[in-house]
């Protein structure tokens, strides 16, 4: 197989599927905004657009809402027919994106037109970033939407996940229609980790309203009403720990191993 080329001469034909990462324009990678520069149309879900609206300027831009994007995905496709297209997904468009969903419309429709995939900072990254270092090794990231899986299958994947002991990221945490899966995935947590297990919870990371909570598993049940959409949950694993000074709860560590080998 041969080396797909990251760049084309001609601009014609051409989807961009960009990661734009958590929404600040500062933490998109110089290829992101390369992309959207180089882009005659944009589209995608209203929110994201909403965030890299200092870049639609002077381009078409096309407005999509949740649970269309299957039809966004083929008009993505058929618009990059005759121009440059950027089709913006949040975090990283690999992980619980639109990269698959648009890959597997092109792969059906036998289209011609070059698609490439930008990655972007996923929300794991992102928002661990502002708890200090809650992954640092081995991690699990689960979604809590069922919406495109079963919740049954979730269920089962929880139960393995948590059994390993390692960190566990949770995306789509908690929304208005579903509230109860966070509930029933702390449950499922709390038969493999103790009460003491960190819990860290970013919302809005680096975007206006941005929040965190730092607590145990023990009491994250009376934090619920604190966790929306918009918001991601850090279940720590068995050697992760909460730093803790004079002020309190200073971030999350998870120690990569070095304390096994090193004096320090």
């Amino acid at each position: 197989m041969g080396v797909l080329p990251l760049q084309s001469h001609d601009r014609r034909g051409r989807l961009y599927i960009v990661g734009t990462g958590p929404g600040d324009l500062l933490q998109m990678t110089p290829r992101a905004l390369k992309a959207l520069g180089e882009a005659d149309c944009v589209i995608g879900n209203g929110f994201y657009l909403d965030l890299v609206e200092p870049m639609l300027a002077g381009k078409e831009v096309v407005r999509s809402s949740m649970g269309r994007e299957v039809d966004r995905a083929g008009k993505a496709l058929a618009l990059a027919e005759d121009c440059v297209v950027a089709m913006v997904s949040g975090g990283d468009a690999g992980v619980y994106g639109m990269a698959s969903i648009v890959l597997e419309v092109a792969e059906r429709s036998g289209t011609k037109v070059e698609v490439e995939v930008i990655p972007g900072i996923t929300a794991a990254v992102s928002a661990g970033a502002l708890l200090g270092s809650p992954l640092s090794g081995d991690y699990v990231t689960m979604s809590l939407s069922d919406l495109l899986t079963p919740w049954e299958e979730i269920e089962r994947r929880l139960d393995l996940a948590f059994r390993m002991r390692v960190p566990v990221v949770l995306y789509n945490p908690r929304s208005r229609g579903r509230p109860h899966n966070l509930d029933a995935a702390v449950a499922i947590a709390r038969r493999h980790l103790p009460d003491t297990t960190p819990v860290g919870v970013v919302r809005n990371a680096y975007r206006e309203g941005e929040e965190r909570l730092i607590t145990t598993l023990g009491e994250f049940i009376d934090h619920f009403a604190f966790v929306d959409m918009h918001s991601i949950v850090f279940v720590g694993g068995e050697e992760t720990r909460i730093w803790r000074d004079e002020h309190g709860a200073r971030g999350i560590i998870t120690p990569r191993g070095y304390h096994r080998k090193y004096i320090y």
